[in-house]
């Protein structure tokens, strides 16, 4: 079964309040299992999806050290990116010749992405990692401050204990649609 490893490379997955930022977490993740997927004869393509040119469709490969140069690639970001999950899904989808597994990466701050992910999933198997930081559910505890949305620009006003984003509300999506998801903390 041929893997594809669909990385969120954008400005939201580098922001973090604790010493391992989101995107540093889906980096090694991603590697690691197109490794096992490896050892396991599957595969694996690995891409980015944001504003930086990349190849937007790698080939599945069985090569560890493509897999790993790709990754290597990967670890490099650009805080001023913004996300292009949507249009990355759209463009890959076509692309996919047999039933494939697309293991998506991302904070799905992309809220038209869950729609790409939906009709994905009708015809490949797809499974979402939504990564997270503490910040994002209110955890942090700093009292009152001012805040703007790494990619949008949204500029808003909270305070440490309040939850300002609708995660479950994006997962709940995803699981009615029949797409298998992780919530994973930073």
């Amino acid at each position: 079964l041929p893997i594809y490893i669909v990385l969120d490379t954008s400005a939201s997955m580098c922001i973090t309040s604790v010493s391992m930022s989101k995107y540093a977490w889906a980096v090694q993740l991603a590697a690691g299992l197109a490794l096992v997927a490896q050892q396991r004869m599957s595969p694996v393509g690995l891409m980015g999806c944001g504003d930086k040119k990349r190849d937007l469709h790698y080939l599945p490969t069985l090569s560890k050290n493509t897999v790993l140069q790709w990754a290597h690639e990967l670890r490099y970001y650009n805080l001023n990116e913004s996300t292009s999950l949507t249009s990355t899904l759209k463009k890959l989808s076509p692309a996919l010749e047999s039933n494939s597994l697309v293991l998506i990466t991302s904070d799905l701050h992309d809220h038209d992405a869950i729609a790409a992910i939906k009709r994905l999933n009708q015809q490949h198997d797809c499974i979402v990692l939504m990564m997270q930081d503490p910040a994002e559910h209110g955890s942090v505890g700093g009292g009152i401050f001012r805040a703007r949305e790494a990619e949008t620009g949204h500029q808003f006003i909270a305070h440490g204990r309040k939850k300002w984003l609708e995660e479950d509300k994006d997962l709940n999506e995803l699981k009615r649609a029949g797409v298998d998801s992780l919530q994973l903390q930073t």
